[in-house]
């Protein structure tokens, strides 16, 4: 065997030690029907003396009763193990194969090209860092090998390699190899993929699968057998969000209790401290147990029980997560699905979700868009069908805590399971919290109308309703500025409602995190609230970061241009700095805070507010003068 080391007959226990600090690597062949898929793997394994004697020879004997290449070995049938799949001679489940090299461990599935079987290659493709895409030379880009790269970008993948196979049959052509590769580069730029490797190989001659070929002294890339072994496949790996899924609550005695799981991402560390969720309590980790003793550290992919200074209620499902970075949550989610089911499915159907959180009820609220794998655009759709990919809305009874696939494929992953028979129906990927700004209130609700008109509430309070938005980065002033309008309004006699953005957090926003889409999301709140307290006559100050130039335009259509009036509140960095007592400039300067608009993330400059104040120059009286001057000057103050 290819991985065996002197050190097995001199010391085992050596060996083992050597054997279990090598590197694995999880990948899968995926691509059309009779691609070759089986056979390369079979090459793969028997050209690198990874096939023992005994299974060789029994490989022999089947090739004559079940074989497809006439005299020769069959070495697809090293895979292909289902009667099944002999006599057809096509892949139907995912076989698994487990091989090691001198440089790294392997596991590698070989999925079904078959689009009936679509289903069994996402399930062989979700716990897979790379992705070998067969293409037969002679048919080229075919609608299964777009939908199986569109599905491992889809799933994370970001490493691929796209094997032309069969390159025997064209007579090794480098002007077909090259025609090909310029045909599938046309995808890739709608694909979020980080590497491509092109590789032209013939799987039943050996050609470019562990040795180079000398049929082809043209390609000076490497074989597939060294791209695998020396490919980087963790520069991705998230070391900064701490996502450790509780599993297992450990209660052996009376003197402890232990939180067991595998940490998704992020680190953990003796004496750090951790913020348990959905509970929202803070504790540090007292130690980190293992079968081999206690460590201090323990990163991604490791397999740990975790005690904490303080006795505090977990239980499967729940977090510990980093204090600083935690996850999204809430019940309305905006997923990807890929649909498993041969029955359609259609908006408001009720199913189980399963995640790392636990299982909770389900509905798909909306069909979003389907994506065509052919094209890969979007296109309108009512119902989903056996193996279509989708952009849906759902809604869950139970909040989850996630982050987006992209970032995290463990808290952002789930699949949906049939109430009835158990069956999984689909896989999913969450890409955020579900935005209010497109969705429909429930059927049969209908806008109950006042009896009282806007003219007579401006005759009686003397003013016309608007909303004042006024945004700025942390430390531009808004709060300040906000309360002092406020105050002025009222001390004039007019009736104001202010909303303050940290006020919004501690209530009805307190949900919400602070990427983009929980901003948005808190932003729309603000202006529903804002447009109820308008059509009651009122002047609302709203003071919020609002960093997102395109949600500000969104809150403007919402209230309507004649009774909004956008507020630029703006300070030089020296003065925002100093007026930031909480340190949140300097914590996202170290990395411990990755949404501070302006700092780390992107603040959106208003192009053409309706004022600009720099808080800097100017006092705060003077800004509330201006304020007030403007809605006069608008048209929303009589003068009095």
């Amino acid at each position: 065997m290819a991985h065996q080391s002197e050190l097995i007959a001199s010391d085992i226990e050596a060996y083992l030690a050597e054997h279990e600090r090598k590197d694995l690597l999880r990948l899968l062949t995926c691509g059309s029907v009779d691609d070759g898929k089986s056979t390369l793997i079979g090459r793969l394994m028997h050209d690198s003396n990874m096939v023992y004697q005994d299974h060789l020879t029994a490989l022999e004997s089947d090739s004559v009763t079940s074989g497809t290449t006439g005299g020769d070995i069959d070495l697809a049938l090293l895979m292909d193990g289902l009667k099944a799949e002999r006599e057809q001679g096509i892949t139907i489940d995912v076989a698994y194969r487990y091989f090691s090299t001198a440089r790294r461990k392997f596991i590698i599935a070989d999925t079904p090209g078959h689009v009936q079987y679509t289903r069994n290659m996402v399930t062989g493709a979700s716990n897979c860092q790379l992705a070998v895409i067969l293409v037969d030379a002679r048919h080229g880009i075919l609608d299964q090998t777009r939908r199986h790269s569109y599905i491992a970008s889809l799933l994370g993948i970001r490493n691929v390699v796209v094997a032309i196979n069969k390159m025997d049959l064209v007579d090794y052509s480098r002007e077909r190899f090259e025609q090909i590769r310029t045909d599938y580069e046309a995808l890739i730029h709608r694909l979020r993929l980080d590497s491509v490797y092109f590789l032209p190989i013939s799987a039943l001659k050996g050609d470019n699968v562990v040795t180079p070929s000398a049929a082809m002294p043209w390609f000076a890339g490497v074989p597939l057998m060294e791209h695998l072994e020396t490919v980087d496949v963790h520069a991705a790996v998230d070391f900064e969000r701490l996502r450790f899924p509780v599993q297992l609550v450990q209660r052996p005695n009376l003197d402890f209790r232990g939180f067991a799981g595998t940490v998704a991402s992020g680190v953990v560390r003796r004496g750090a401290e951790v913020l348990a969720l959905p509970s929202g309590v803070r504790s540090t980790v007292e130690r980190i147990v293992t079968f081999d003793g206690d460590l201090e550290v323990a990163g991604p992919g490791s397999a740990i029980t975790v005690t904490l200074a303080d006795e505090i209620d977990l239980s499967r499902g729940d977090l510990l997560v980093s204090p600083t970075e935690p996850p999204q949550r809430g019940h309305d989610l905006e997923a990807t699905l890929v649909w498993m089911a041969d029955a359609e499915v259609r908006p408001g159907q009720q199913f189980l979700l399963m995640s790392v959180n636990g299982v909770s009820n389900a509905s798909i609220r909306a069909i979003r868009a389907r994506v065509d794998v052919n094209s890969l655009e979007e296109e309108p759709g009512e119902a989903l069908g056996l193996n279509d990919i989708a952009h849906c809305a759902l809604v869950v009874d139970r909040e989850l805590l996630f982050d987006p696939y992209e970032q995290n494929a463990t808290t952002g992953s789930f699949v949906l399971i049939d109430r009835l028979t158990d069956a999984t129906v689909a896989a999913g990927m969450i890409t955020g919290i579900s935005s209010g700004w497109d969705q429909e209130p429930p059927a049969g609700i209908a806008r109950h109308r006042s009896e009282i008109n806007s003219t007579e509430r401006t005759a009686r309070l003397g003013q016309r309703p608007v909303t004042l938005l006024l945004t700025g980065m942390t430390g531009s002033g808004k709060s300040t500025l906000a309360a002092a309008l406020e105050r002025r309004l009222f001390d004039l006699g007019r009736s104001v409602f202010r909303l303050d953005g940290e006020n919004l957090r501690v209530g009805i926003s307190r949900d919400l995190g602070f990427s983009n889409e929980d901003r948005s999301e808190n932003l729309r709140r603000a202006a529903e609230i804002a447009s109820l307290s308008s059509r009651h006559g009122m002047i609302t100050v709203v003071a919020v970061q609002a960093p997102q130039g395109e949600v500000r335009a969104r809150v403007r259509d919402l209230l309507g241009a004649d009774r909004y009036l956008e507020v630029f509140v703006d300070a030089s960095e020296e003065t925002r700095r100093a007026r930031d007592p909480n340190g949140l400039y300097a914590a996202a300067e170290r990395g411990e805070l990755s949404h501070l608009p302006g700092v780390s993330s992107p603040y959106d400059r208003p192009v053409d507010p309706d004022l600009h104040l720099d808080t800097g120059e100017a006092t705060t009286e003077e800004c509330v003068t201006a304020l007030i001057q403007l809605l006069t000057q608008r048209g929303f103050l009589d003068p009095r």
